[in-house]
């Protein structure tokens, strides 16, 4: 849950925050992925449109740093094969 009053924006955010947490903890790594750079173009969409604060922008920002890292390599190409 977000840490912000439930503007729309923030409403916004935070859905899309929980589902990359729910795809990524199912190991659906193609829907993981497709919400992330949802929430980026999102993220970024709303801040030019100064509809998040500096505190929100920061705090989103984190987040989504955070976020990448995790799943710089969380694809189905980098699975090894646990047949081999």
């Amino acid at each position: 849950m977000s840490i912000f009053g439930k503007n729309s924006a923030v409403r916004q955010l935070d859905e899309k925050l929980h589902r990359i947490q729910m795809n990524f903890e199912n190991n659906y790594k193609d829907a993981a992925q497709m919400n992330l750079k949802e929430m980026e173009l999102l993220f970024e969409e709303l801040s030019q449109a100064g509809k998040l604060s500096d505190r929100q922008k920061k705090y989103y920002s984190e987040k989504l740093d955070e976020l990448n890292g995790k799943m710089k390599n969380f694809t189905h190409k980098d699975q090894k094969p646990t047949w081999v």
